[in-house]
């Protein structure tokens, strides 16, 4: 079993998010509940899986669950990202049934979102395993929902990039041509950005020609990103680069390429897909209520 993934999403930030979606789908009530269903009545439901996956989500499940209604319990009975089967049984909620069907879109949406993601981030993951290269997403989230996106990448054993543009120096081609622009050349222009930055502070600079590399080696980048290189000007690069600064790749990654591209010697390999084009899970929440 995959070790528990690192750093859950904060609980005020799950909060955050679950208030504004349930903000959002009940803005003020919700009407076929509260029409159909007694005051009274009282629920056992299970969150089940329709497909195979990886699950995430669980703590966010039940939060979206409970914040409705202090007296619905939540049991989960699968850990974070491990494997499920079709019909496996993920989860047991009971309670008041007015708090859980008002409360059980957005759960779902959250879970099967979040899951969608640790299971392709996992096929990801398996389609490089022996080779060492680490599987990295990128700032292609749904606005609102990073922080769980990239935890729901943790959860398929893959690892996140910089959270946001306050987190890291990262040069892209439009940084490039506005620099040039200026009539500064790109060696010239990493060495004029680590003067301005704290020495701790690391630089990565994406290019996408081979002769672009050699200058983003000698004006001091740490981490030199190949993007939309073919394999054989990967393979060319790393072997110009020989160690001096990490390699990543990106751009076109599927997983029918990510395997070839894994051995081409490079590092790091990001991924949009994991989170932009991520299809949520198929899972269920079953329930009978009785009066």
């Amino acid at each position: 079993m995959r070790p528990a993934p690192p750093n859950p999403v904060p609980a005020a930030v799950v909060d955050r998010i679950v208030d504004l979606a349930l903000a959002e789908d009940v803005p003020c009530g919700d009407l076929t509940t509260e029409a159909f269903v007694p005051v009274h009545a009282q629920a056992q439901a299970q969150l089940r899986a329709r497909e195979p996956g990886v699950l995430s989500g669980g703590e966010v499940f039940a939060r979206a669950m409970q914040t409705l209604d202090g007296d619905v319990a939540v049991k989960l009975l699968r850990a974070e990202g491990s494997r499920f089967g079709a019909g496996d049984l993920l989860a047991e909620v009971t309670g008041p049934a007015r708090a859980i069907l008002t409360g059980e879109r957005v759960g779902l949406n959250l879970v099967q979102r979040m899951s969608g993601i640790a299971t392709l981030t996992a096929a990801f993951v398996e389609a490089v395993r022996g080779t060492g290269v680490r599987i990295t997403d990128t700032r292609k989230t749904t606005p609102g929902l990073r922080a769980l996106e990239r935890y729901a990448v943790r959860c398929g054993g893959g690892h996140n990039h910089r959270f946001s543009l306050s987190d890291a120096v990262m040069v892209k081609d439009n940084h490039l041509a506005a620099v040039a622009a200026a009539g500064t050349g790109l060696a010239a222009a990493v060495r004029e950005a680590k003067s301005r930055l704290q020495h701790t502070a690391l630089i990565e600079v994406e290019v996408d020609r081979m002769d672009q590399v050699l200058p983003a080696l000698e004006g001091g980048a740490h981490t030199i990103l190949l993007d939309n290189f073919g394999l054989d000007q990967m393979r060319q690069a790393v072997e110009l680069i020989a160690g001096r600064a990490v390699v990543e790749a990106s751009g076109g990654v599927s997983l029918e390429t990510v395997g070839a591209m894994a051995v081409t010697g490079v590092d790091v390999i990001s991924v949009g897909a994991l989170t932009h084009s991520a299809r949520a899970l198929d899972l269920g929440l079953d329930f009978e209520v009785s009066p």
